[in-house]
């Protein structure tokens, strides 16, 4: 498989660390870009940013239109179904963009996945699975789309996970955020589930503890 075409940003010219950030349905890698500069990281964080964007295909629920999707969505109900194998291969390819992480010479445990939405669907299911102990994984207003048939990796139990929710959001119900964390914390996560007052988006109080999140993360 070749590589998901992405925005990369470097906040030093040796990076020691690597964010991997997942856009959400219709989106690309440019949508998240623009945070970075606005998270103030310590100086001394020598971090490697990537926006992958999704390919584009076909989404039943906004009447067939072809978009960047990672995976097709079928119904947008509180137990919303998705096109798993179409997920699954997305996964993969960000399991491609890790491996290109370390193959550059970081750290698996220098690794963090992030994603928005539909990409956090995909980040779940990446850094739940990976072979190797990965740095940690930020899911925003997202769902976990595979809990009911994912292989858990034994080499990520100890993984450090933040939930990120706004409790007006239309889109993905907060309902959806808290089943992830109390699947996860069922199972011995170590989990910070945070809620803000906002919709189907980001805000400036979210923006602080992203950043304090990616401390802890590669502290």
């Amino acid at each position: 498989m070749s590589l998901l075409p992405a925005i990369e940003l470097e906040t030093s010219s040796r990076p020691e660390a690597a964010v991997i950030w997942l856009h959400g349905l219709g989106s690309d890698g440019s949508d998240f870009a623009p945070i970075v500069p606005e998270l103030q990281l310590p100086a001394d964080m020598d971090i490697r940013f990537i926006f992958p964007h999704a390919p584009a295909m076909a989404v039943t629920v906004n009447n067939g239109y072809v978009m960047p999707a990672w995976f097709d969505i079928m119904d947008m109900t509180i137990n919303r179904r998705v096109d798993t194998a179409q997920l699954l291969a997305s996964a993969a390819k960000i399991d491609q963009l890790v491996e290109r992480e370390r193959q550059r010479g970081i750290d698996s445990r220098r690794i963090v996945l992030a994603g928005f939405s539909q990409g956090g669907a995909v980040a779940y299911q990446v850094s739940l699975t990976h072979p190797e102990p990965l740095g940690g994984l930020l899911a925003m207003s997202t769902y976990f789309a595979t809990s009911d048939s994912i292989t858990l990796s034994e080499a990520n139990r100890a993984l450090p996970i933040e939930i990120h929710h706004g409790i007006y959001d239309p889109v993905v119900p907060m309902a959806l955020g808290h089943r992830a964390d109390e699947y996860l914390r069922g199972r011995g996560y170590d989990v910070v589930f945070r809620s803000y007052p906002m919709d189907h988006s980001v805000c400036p109080e979210q923006i602080a503890h992203i950043t304090e999140a990616l401390c802890r993360f590669l502290g």
